[in-house]
């Protein structure tokens, strides 16, 4: 553990980063900017302002049913600022047994008094204190999915549909797997080394590696300071992307020579890993809606070095009259409610609400409509997204078939057997070997 004035530091460092996520920014782009900001922290250093502002979030709603038990003002009508110290305060009672109690209350109320609220150091010292006492008898809701919901830190709402459309058991499972040690998976580039040779150069750097039970080749790996350091990652040997992610490319069925149309392709895993499939034949036509959005996919495309691709800004809805029955194959992984990587990124499950799914489900068919054209006849899209749940997924599959003209079709054998469906479509649960939730349809175009 760091001294104590650099606790102070990452605390209040930690503090400024919720604020901004309050003020809308990403978790994900918040965490990486920061740590970016401060590469001269130490790896311990890292970890802890990581495990402190993830946890805050993660377990936000649980956080705040505590407060209230002990808070005469409800954390609602909290300023935003006093709520955050609270929050990040109990979660490093409730969950960091290495930072002791008086450090938790006294950096608090230091940062309160750092921060020009210090009206409000002997309140938030009060509940602070009180909470410290009491935090291993707090009792928990009798009606499930009210303590499902407060437990996991999973709005009522999803743990309700959930329950619904996947039963007790499943959701449960999936609530269970949002919490477990998580650790980064990569895809290897083995055009460029083989895998033994990128396991070697990772093991060199101190990096712990386990190979994946799924595709032989994605990596789990930890232990590593920042991703960008590593030398497997600079020369292109490496790409971030969940397991799950890369099923959909071993579903598309590519062969050497396609011509791949990936609609919404930033940050371009799938377009990279279908370049890789295709052996630098063929090409990948990557689409996206911004100019930042594909600035994105070129800054992965020059690291890793494949020609076989190009990119485009374009606005999926709109037609482009010249892909018209262009496409042997056509990735359509759409815009989603991102349920299936809340795991990864906590503030998706706080803003999406059930409404706003549905808003999604007609910009999905829009979406599909469209792109749906670029598919010669006899050709293959592919429909998936990052979420659960049967609206956005298995409700769209019967919508294609009903209303374009395409039927489902069997996976290739290229996806793993485990997964493997003749269903034409594969729901991974969040947690399914590890991986993150994830939907993936296949279907073929009715020639004439």
């Amino acid at each position: 553990m760091t001294n104590v004035k650099t606790q102070v530091n990452l605390r209040n460092m930690v503090l400024s980063m919720l604020m901004e996520l309050e003020a809308g920014e990403k978790s994900h782009i918040i965490l990486k900017k920061s740590l970016d900001s401060y590469s001269f922290l130490d790896k311990q250093q890292r970890a802890f302002v990581t495990v402190l502002f993830r946890g805050s979030i993660e377990r936000k709603i649980e956080m705040e049913y505590i407060i209230n038990q002990f808070s005469t003002t409800p954390t609602g009508k909290m300023k935003p600022m006093i709520r955050w110290i609270l929050i990040m305060s109990v979660y490093q009672l409730k969950y960091m047994d290495s930072v002791p109690v008086s450090a938790v209350c006294n950096e608090a109320v230091k940062i309160t008094r750092k921060r020009k609220i210090a009206g409000l150091t002997g309140f938030v010292n009060g509940v602070l204190r009180n909470i410290a006492r009491n935090i291993e008898n707090i009792s928990y809701p009798q009606k499930e999915t009210e303590r499902l919901s407060i437990q996991y830190s999973i709005p009522k709402w999803i743990v309700g549909m959930w329950k619904k459309q996947y039963g007790d058991k499943k959701t449960t499972a999936m609530l269970e797997s949002l919490y477990l040690q998580k650790t980064t998976t990569v895809r290897c580039n083995t055009r460029k080394a083989t895998l033994s040779e990128i396991i070697e150069n990772l093991n060199a750097q101190g990096v712990q590696v386990e190979q994946s039970g799924i595709y032989e080749n994605a990596l789990h790996i930890k232990g590593y300071d920042s991703l960008e350091k590593l030398d497997a990652f600079k020369a292109g040997l490496i790409t971030v992307q969940d397991e799950s992610s890369m099923i959909a490319g071993l579903a598309s069925g590519v062969r050497p020579g396609d011509y791949v149309i990936d609609v919404c392709a930033a940050p371009g895993g799938k377009s990279l890993h279908i370049c890789e499939l295709m052996n630098g034949t063929g090409c990948v036509d990557s689409r996206d809606v911004s100019d930042y959005k594909i600035g994105l996919l070129k800054e992965n495309i020059k690291r890793i070095g494949v020609k076989n691709i190009k990119t485009s800004v374009m606005d999926a809805v709109k037609l482009d009259e010249d892909s018209v029955e262009k496409a042997d194959i056509v990735i359509a992984d759409l815009p989603c409610s991102g349920l299936g990587v809340i795991g990864n990124k906590s503030d998706i499950k706080y803003n999406v609400s059930e409404h706003q799914i549905f808003q999604l489900v007609k910009l999905q068919r829009n979406i599909l409509s469209v792109v749906s054209q670029y598919v010669k006849p006899g050709g293959t899209l592919v429909f998936s997204t990052c979420t659960v749940n049967t609206f956005e997924n298995d409700d769209n599959v019967e919508w294609i078939e009903q209303n374009l003209p395409f039927r489902r079709k069997a996976f290739d054998k290229q996806v793993p057997a485990a997964l493997r469906s003749e269903k034409g479509y594969i729901q991974i649960f969040t947690g399914d070997y590890g991986m993150d939730g994830f939907f993936i349809s296949t279907f073929e175009k009715i020639k004439g």
